[in-house]
């Protein structure tokens, strides 16, 4: 999380371009796209902690050639732009596999509390890390921010190695393009699953202001609060992580799914609108809040419903449902910045989210009305893990 920082600061201070830091999101879509999907075909039939560990140690590896870089007199920024689109294939990489661990090791009725859990996990680190990253960034440049994740790759690699190992099922599909066929079509077939990608991908991709936020503090006149703006969302997202304990024993999950995504539409419109920089991190702190729902809710749906050979496939799609719109929404966040205005950029994608989920809802009834209580999918998957004892 702090290279997440340090890497479009460091781009920003050596173009000064809004279209350059949206650019490291078209860099990093494909790589996404590709490595996520075939990420998901490997889940599902190698050792996923194994996964984990190698592509952790290649991030490692990763971020001392972007140390490197930073000591040059000219960093070079192709270099950069690189290193990111190979950042967003290890994560393609990487990330189905750790979302699938999960639902191999817990019951079926506590997956929404573990979820809360991983969450508030993950909440820590992109809270303190950001405001890390802002303050020794700004003070002692992008060098020191790359050193101080490169101790961290460190630690977690050994703490990752004392993990178990997680093999695959016993009937999963060996990695094929047709394993990953199998994947898309169930994927779209099951319309409830469908709707939480496309809400999420909507929200994510019209208002995701992240591209923007060094040049929105430098406009507010507080460029040593860029950490703040990177870790309000997280504050509102571990504020609704630490109070969750309701979302376990509410059924209606697609519905609490469009109304959230609604919620952070209409919050960073409303951030956008105001130049007083504690009214701008309140509202990133509810539309953080607001998406941390939609995120434990669809992580019930997909946890709570999909079969456990299929598991692997519907992470990779899961993980380019919520990181293809972010990278893709920094694109268009640079894009339209560069073309309008900041403000123009963050106001109006707001106002493009609340109108695409509104109309993605309405047009998926399925998805709208999905009830964990009586659900086909979930009703299934719950028979089937109670029946291996695995409840």
């Amino acid at each position: 999380m702090i290279t997440y920082v340090t890497l479009p600061f460091q781009i920003k201070e050596i173009t000064h371009s809004f279209l350059a830091v949206g650019l490291m999101g078209v860099v990093e879509l494909v790589p996404l796209i590709v490595f996520g999907l075939y990420g998901g075909v490997l889940a599902d039939a190698v050792d996923r902690k194994k996964m984990v560990w190698a592509t952790e140690f290649a991030a490692l590896i990763m971020t001392l050639l972007l140390l490197g870089n930073s000591l040059l007199p000219n960093p070079n920024l192709v270099l950069i732009y690189i290193v990111a689109g190979t950042f967003a294939a290890l994560n393609g990489l990487q990330r189905p596999s750790m979302d699938a661990i999960l639902p191999r090791i817990v019951s079926h009725d506590d997956l929404p509390s573990a979820s809360a859990l991983m969450s508030l996990r993950g909440q820590f680190g992109v809270i303190v890390a950001p405001a890390v990253a802002g303050i020794v960034i700004s003070n002692y440049g992008a060098t020191y921010g790359y050193l101080i994740d490169v101790i961290t790759f460190v630690i977690a690699l050994i703490f990752l190695y004392k993990v178990r190992n997680i093999p695959p099922s016993a009937n999963a599909a060996p990695p094929s393009f047709a394993s990953l066929v199998e994947g898309l079509r169930y994927a779209v077939n099951r319309k409830d699953l469908l709707g939480t990608y496309l809400v999420d991908l909507a929200a994510m991709f019209f208002a995701m202001p992240t591209a923007l936020f060094p040049f929105w503090a430098d406009q507010v006149g507080a460029p040593w609060a860029l950490g703040f703006f990177y870790a309000a969302g997280t504050i509102g997202a571990t504020l609704i992580t630490l109070t969750s304990g309701w979302i376990r024993n509410y059924p209606h999950h697609g519905r609490a799914i469009a109304i959230a995504a609604l919620g952070w539409g209409v919050a960073i419109t409303l951030a956008g609108v105001t130049n007083s920089l504690p009214v701008i991190l309140l509202f990133l702190v509810l539309a953080g809040a607001s998406d941390m729902v939609s995120a434990l809710f669809r992580a019930a749906i997909w946890n709570q419903s999909i079969p456990d050979e299929l598991r692997g496939r519907m992470a990779g799609i899961e993980l380019l449902s919520y990181s293809v719109g972010p990278l893709g929404g920094q694109a268009r966040a640079g894009g339209m910045a560069a073309a309008t205005s900041l403000r123009t950029s963050v106001v109006g994608g707001g106002m493009l989210c609340i109108a695409f989920v509104f109309s993605i809802s309405a047009a998926m009834p399925t998805f709208r009305r999905y009830d964990v209580r009586s659900n086909e999918f979930a009703v299934e998957a719950a028979k089937k893990r109670q029946k291996s004892g695995n409840i």
